[in-house]
């Protein structure tokens, strides 16, 4: 019974591909069937309901076929269960292919293909129209852009520094671009230092803990740790990040890679010189200056199997390191995310999906067929239509590289380093009142972000850029990007006492309406102190919201005198400790600089060249040795005596504006280095 019922859906469904269907044959909702052969009669409730389930998603997909435009057509094409469904300036080819490893990509003229994954030619290119090329222009460099703007973004490689000291690092000789190198090299290092190499892309626990595990058994550090890298360890690193970052902006599910139609025919036809040679003279006066000019060179591949994008990714790395490479690499990022909504209509997704459930194809894994749960989210989630660039900034009208000087913005940092262009470093959002919000970073991120403009209090950098999955940060100044990085994860572990004030600040972040002031209403305070168990004397309590709102420095104060029992964080036994450990500054510049002090290289001017920096952080108990002595272990104690006169004890530092970033993570950190401060400009 069964089966003939789906036969006759079937049949249903291809007379509604014809191009002028006939009067349904089917009984319409609601009416009853008389006579034999199909009837109601002898047929038990379950299955009559069932039967009437189907008429009516079939007349649901017939009544969305009928309303398409007049030029769609849906006819049979090729092998066992295809099908086109054509109309003007859309085209859907479903070949089913076993029912999975379903890709999608989009085309010029907002073609979307479904094909099997073996079956497509992961080379063929698809080009951006006009429209898109120029909408694609504006969003980053704006209507009015100078010349040496794009110079310094189409004449800087995504490549790794000749030096033996640096060779993990990439170089930088252009300015702008440097957040996006930046970004790059965060991820680079995430796994050179905590995946194996002979792994391919799998989570974090996984093939971290294999690599913190080899670490740790090593006494090297600084530039030794990398002055054994070959040429291939680097070059499977730099891909690997890459592709993590595209398929985070493409949120999870697609990946979008921008190349050169010129370069893509040299890669793929016979090499006799080097292939960065080859590439190099083919860019020969290529000017990007327009959307149209964009549009003439640029073609796009779109994946959705990580295999498939690191193939590519590995084949076009000639490409990323010309000169076009860090602006290939940010258009890849954009597209992956989507420069705007999807402009698909949802009946037509729904006649696509009934058309495939017909022949036993579920699009949706997490849902039935025929499930009431396929709605317009659902399918939306499906087709990858994404959530756009423009949509998570706050200000669109604004483009992404900043003038006068051509640096990237801090959404397109965020964008590498979260997979949101949102343009604020403070956790969640922030409600302006009236419905109005502006966003932040909203969840933890892989590699994290400090900044000097912290500590100069024109921002606040929420925990989850400072406390990212892996230790590295870029580091941001006022006009340059750089990285910090640590060899070990137990740079960010916490005792119990720092795990407590974590817990609350957290809490007291959540009802933060200023996005990352410090103060909070007396009801939001409330719930602070519910959430974190913290039981404060009537008269603290009394004094701390006697002005209407509670401000965090003093909050804090009231912590550190209340005690462990009450949920604050006072500790007389100053066993809460100091830290002591290793972090690791990369700057990539190289460049002519006029100041002295650097070793010329026979040009006009001295060269300044990537460099690696190896810092010595102490970072004391939360505690200052005053506060410690005032209310420290008794004298009698011998040990007691031995621990006031090590906290008392002055740590020798030395300052540079890269110890106050890294006081916006570990506050009141001192630092040493040897040689020259390390530089964040």
């Amino acid at each position: 019974m069964a089966d003939q019922e789906d036969e006759e859906l079937k049949m249903a469904l291809r007379m509604s591909m014809q191009k002028e269907s006939p009067e349904p044959k089917r009984s319409k909702p609601g009416e009853e069937v008389s006579g034999g052969g199909g009837g109601e009669e002898g047929e038990s409730p379950e299955v009559k309901n069932r039967r009437r389930q189907r008429e009516l998603m079939a007349a649901a997909a017939e009544k969305r076929m009928l309303a398409l435009p007049k030029n769609v057509v849906v006819e049979k094409s090729g092998g066992s269960g295809s099908r086109v469904v054509e109309c003007k300036g859309k085209s859907v080819n479903l070949v089913t292919g076993e029912g999975k490893n379903v890709n999608l990509v989009k085309g010029e003229e907002k073609n979307v293909n479904l094909v099997k994954g073996k079956e497509k030619n992961v080379n063929s290119g698809e080009e951006l129209s006009l429209a898109e090329a120029n909408e694609l222009f504006s969003m980053i460099f704006g209507c009015e852009v100078t010349r040496d703007i794009l110079g310094q973004w189409t004449n800087q490689g995504i490549r790794f520094s000749p030096d033996p000291d640096t060779s993990m690092g990439l170089v930088q000789h252009e300015g702008g671009p440097c957040g996006v190198l930046a970004a790059i090299q965060a991820f680079v290092l995430k796994h050179l230092l905590f995946f194996s190499d002979d792994l391919n892309m799998v989570s974090p626990s996984l093939s971290g803990n294999v690599g913190l595990r080899r670490l740790a058994n090593k006494e090297s550090a600084g530039a030794d740790i990398f002055s054994s890298l070959s040429e291939e360890k680097k070059s499977r690193a730099l891909v690997r990040g890459m592709c993590e970052i595209l398929f985070m902006c493409g949120s999870n599910r697609r990946v979008v890679i921008a190349s050169l139609r010129t370069l893509d025919a040299i890669l793929e036809g016979p090499q006799g010189r080097s292939g960065d040679e080859v590439i190099s003279k083919a860019l020969e006066g290529l000017s990007i200056e327009s959307g149209a000019n964009l549009q003439r060179v640029l073609v796009i591949n779109t994946y959705t199997s990580s295999e498939d994008a690191l193939q590519r990714l590995e084949a076009l790395l000639p490409v990323f390191r010309s000169r076009m490479g860090a602006m290939l690499f940010l258009i890849s990022a954009l597209l992956s995310h989507g420069m705007k909504q999807d402009e698909v209509q949802l009946d037509f997704l729904h006649t696509i999906l009934y058309i495939l459930e017909t022949f036993g194809i579920s699009l949706l894994p997490n849902c039935p067929p025929n499930a009431a749960c396929h709605t317009s989210p659902c399918l939306y989630r499906f087709f990858s239509v994404q959530e756009s660039v423009q949509a998570d900034r706050d200000d669109p009208s604004q483009p992404l590289v900043t003038a006068p000087f051509g640096h990237a913005s801090q959404e397109i940092v965020n964008l590498l380093l979260s997979g949101e262009a949102v343009a604020n470093v403070f956790d969640g959002r922030m409600d302006l009142g009236g419905g109005m919000f502006v966003k932040g970073i909203s969840t933890t991120v892989e590699v994290g972000f400090i900044t000097l403009l912290e500590s100069l209090n024109f921002c606040k950098v929420g925990m989850h850029l400072k406390c990212p999955t892996w230790p590295i940060w870029v580091v941001g100044s006022e006009s340059h990007y750089t990285v910090l990085f640590a060899l070990d994860t137990k740079v960010q572990e916490e005792n119990e006492l720092e795990g407590k004030e974590t817990k609350i600040r957290r809490a007291f972040d959540a009802q933060d309406q200023s996005g990352g002031g410090g103060f909070i209403s007396v009801e939001g305070f409330h719930q602070v102190l519910r959430d974190t168990n913290v039981n404060l004397p009537a008269d603290k309590l009394q004094n701390l919201c006697s002005s209407g709102y509670i401000v965090w420095s003093e909050f804090w104060q009231v912590l550190l005198d209340l005690d462990k029992s009450l949920g604050g964080l006072k500790d007389p036994s100053g066993l809460m400790g100091k830290k002591v450990f290793d972090l690791y500054h990369f700057n990539g510049i190289a460049k002519s600089v006029m100041n002295g002090n650097q070793v010329s290289s026979g040009n006009d001017f001295p060269v300044q060249r990537p460099r690696l920096t190896k810092l010595r952080v102490s970072v004391p108990p939360r505690w200052t040795p005053e506060e410690f002595m005032s209310s420290g272990p008794s004298t009698s104690d011998p040990a007691g005596k031995d621990s006031i006169t090590e906290v008392s004890k002055p740590e020798p530092s030395q300052h540079a504006p890269l110890v106050d970033c890294i006081r916006t993570r570990w506050a009141r950190a001192t630092c040493t280095w040897e040689g020259d401060p390390p530089s964040i400009v």
